[in-house]
């Protein structure tokens, strides 16, 4: 009983250390390690997120009670960073039919198919290190600014 407990401890251990897109291909992937890791310490979850995309813990809180599965509350903030928007508005674009798929909440809020953070997304090359985002990571299409939408300042005027 005793080597059991240990040997389900390191496993845990292990896929913690282990970078999530090593452990599954693709964002359902991804995704599902994200949710394995929520499960296993939400309040510690909870910081991560708030560290990594700049938001209050409040704010991630109301994220996470308003969506059905922890890792959705990763991709409302991803997104989010990844096309310059506040979670509030990226949940109100997802919230409406939260089957429709990322990638056409990604492009409803402005990230192009064919950029780097839709190919990022599509593929599940994303991070959740609980770490503010690096200059290595905004080259990489992991964070903000790549995304085009009318809340950037572009298109059809600044006010309108």
């Amino acid at each position: 009983m005793l080597q059991m407990k240990r040997l389900i401890a390191v496993s845990l251990g292990l896929a913690l250390l282990l970078p999530l897109s090593a452990l599954a291909s693709g964002l359902e992937g991804f995704l599902a390690g994200v949710n394995v890791q929520a499960r296993a310490d939400l309040p510690g979850f909870s910081a991560r997120l708030s560290t990594q995309f700049g938001v209050p813990v409040t704010q991630v809180h109301a994220v996470i009670q308003a969506v059905p599965e922890p890792a959705d509350a990763f991709m409302i903030l991803q997104l989010g960073q990844m096309s310059g928007r506040q979670p509030d508005r990226v949940l109100a674009v997802y919230r409406p039919n939260p089957g429709k798929g990322w990638g056409a909440v990604a492009r409803e809020l402005g990230i192009k198919p064919g950029s780097a953070e839709f190919h990022a997304l599509k593929s599940g090359n994303l991070r959740f290190t609980g770490q503010p985002a690096t200059r290595a990571d905004h080259a990489r299409g992991n964070g903000k600014g790549h995304g085009k939408g009318n809340e950037g300042g572009h298109g059809r005027g600044h006010s309108k």
